[in-house]
């Protein structure tokens, strides 16, 4: 172990690295705006059958549950029998899950790409352009799987961070694909096409073989975490002056490589973190470390007192910790942060999707509306971070449990709902703002709290059904409340509609909507109040007091 140590190629900082680069990377499905109208003209799609590709989009990119599934069978069965034949002992780890997504991610975006610039005869059926973008977005899934699961076992103890840390960096991966498009691309959305096909395949094929489990815990974790955070957020900071720069002035080409070359050199800051990380923990020895063979135990040399308690602690954690998919189901917990989930990530989804519509029906200027849209994935990353980040620091040192700040996000939700409801002047960018943060913390908190209540073994799987709810919601909402609201109010040949009157009923239904998921979290809390206090605090406490 001790000289697996002092080579920095293998440690848990460099996969963290290694997870931070690929997730830099494959946040495609957020740029599919770049190219649908291109999309859209080349096959000759009205607006609904574009409408149909984005939502197979959607679908792709949120039912992860293959990715889950195929992450616990090739983690979790090297934990049980170490002797096997070193030919299936080499199809094992977070590699694999990795390895999928790459060929997932370039099947399905060349033969997009294919169909684009015309190598399959024009216009591609309908039904096969839907499978082509579902492959592409799917892989997206399986590339989140392998980096989060890994972060979880390898940061037992601070699971929200490295969740909020790992889940903002694919946020912030819209705007660096982007940056990509505008500098490498010369504008041109075909061939950024073939970049989506290329990009995310060769980055995940590079770094894949670092992302490895190995479920140490040492005592400096928190520090070198907290400078991957202030990285992510300086990175976070740097595009959000870009996109008020972009919409003030237009960058020549040697001003976009300039910016281009920044943001390079700012992603590769994380490997310094990781650099420092490694020379401190081979000159401390790693102070309480956990077996690999199961990421959830931990043993201290302490006085007999305590091991009576760990044993304790161990009991309770075989009773409720590390179920499967179906045990999970089978709880009541599971709905309840099923239902918080579809009412938050619906309604916040559907914001994301009518920014646009909502601002032309208010009357902002093109510029506002760009703006508006460039600033949510920045508000999202807030929220991604903030709230992994701040759950974390309140789980240590208060003792809150996590459900407790679903229930505060879905509330301050509903305000921003209003607030967009209400059409004051500048409504729109304060209410985008308390929405967006709410929307990207639901998606670091959701993953967290399903590695905490349901066990770390089978949560790759677990959370990626939970994410079902995130279209199921987002269908509900825009398709059934926001379209069908706007179409009876909207006057006129071209079905467009002016004032407050178009999505006022709408975003005070949503309101609702996130009200009554702020509820549900709150039963949530409740329920797993005790078992926070008992088992999670107490084994945080465990490994404070070594």
């Amino acid at each position: 172990m001790r000289t697996e140590e002092r080579l920095s190629t293998n440690s848990k900082w460099i996969a963290t690295v290694a997870s931070i680069w690929i997730q830099c990377s494959v946040g495609t499905t957020y740029t599919f705006s770049i190219y649908s109208s291109t999309l859209k003209s080349t096959q000759n799609y009205d607006q609904s059958t574009l409408e149909r590709v984005a939502v197979f989009k959607d679908m792709g990119g949120g039912a992860g549950i293959l990715s889950g599934l195929l992450f616990s069978y090739v983690t979790l069965n090297h934990h049980h029998h170490h002797h096997h034949h070193t030919r299936t002992r080499f199809l094992r780890g977070p590699w694999v899950v990795h390895f999928t997504g790459a060929i997932l991610c370039f099947t399905g975006y060349f033969l997009v790409w294919a169909s684009v610039v015309g190598l399959l005869p024009r216009p591609v059926p309908v039904p096969l352009m839907c499978l082509f973008i579902f492959t592409a977005a799917h892989a997206q899934t399986f590339f989140n799987t392998g980096n989060i699961v890994t972060g979880v076992m390898n940061f037992g103890h601070y699971s929200g961070t490295i969740v909020g840390i790992l889940k903002g960096f694919i946020g912030l991966s819209g705007a660096v694909l982007t940056q990509v498009y505008k500098t490498v691309c010369n504008g041109n959305p075909s061939t950024y096409i073939l970049v989506l096909a290329l990009l995310p395949t060769l980055v995940s094929l590079l770094f894949m073989s670092h992302v490895r489990i190995y479920g140490t815990n040492s005592v400096d974790d928190k520090k070198h975490l907290n400078a991957f955070s202030a990285v992510a957020m300086t990175v976070a900071a740097y595009f959000m002056v870009i996109t008020v720069m972009e919409n003030l002035l237009t960058f020549s080409l040697w001003a976009r490589i300039i910016t281009f070359i920044i943001l390079l050199l700012l992603l590769a800051s994380p490997l310094r973190v990781a650099i420092t990380a490694d020379r401190e923990d081979a000159m401390t020895s790693p102070k309480l470390s956990t077996p690999q063979q199961d990421p959830l135990a931990y043993h201290e040399l302490a006085d007999d007192e305590s091991q009576v308690t760990a044993a304790f602690d161990d009991k309770i954690l075989k009773d409720e910790e590390d179920m499967n998919l179906l045990q999970a189901m089978c709880t009541g917990n599971f709905w309840f942060l099923c239902i918080a989930t579809l009412c938050g990530m619906g309604s916040g989804i559907a914001t994301m999707n009518n920014i646009a519509q909502v601002g032309e029906s208010l009357d902002y200027s093109t510029t506002e509306i760009n703006s508006l849209i460039s600033l949510w994935s920045i508000w999202n990353f807030f929220g991604r971070f903030g709230a992994g980040y701040g759950s974390d620091v309140f789980l240590h040192k208060i003792g809150w449990a996590r459900p407790i700040f679903m229930v505060i996000t879905l509330v301050a939700m509903s305000i921003g709902h209003i607030a967009i409801a209400s059409g004051f002047p500048g409504n729109l960018f304060v209410g985008t703002m308390i929405v967006g943060v709410c929307y990207g913390s639901q998606w670091s908190l959701m993953p967290t709290i399903t590695s905490e209540i349901f066990g770390v073994r089978h949560m790759g799987t677990i959370f990626n059904t939970i994410s079902i709810a995130c279209p199921v919601g987002s269908y509900i909402c825009s398709v059934r409340i926001i379209g069908r609201i706007y179409d009876r109010v909207a006057s006129g040949e071209d079905h467009t509609c002016y004032g407050t009157q178009c999505f006022m009923l709408s975003f005070m239904i949503m309101a609702f909507v996130a009200f009554l998921g702020s509820l549900v979290a709150f039963l949530l809390f409740l329920r797993t109040r005790r078992f926070y206090n008992q088992v999670v605090i107490r084994r945080l406490q465990h490994s404070s007091t070594t």
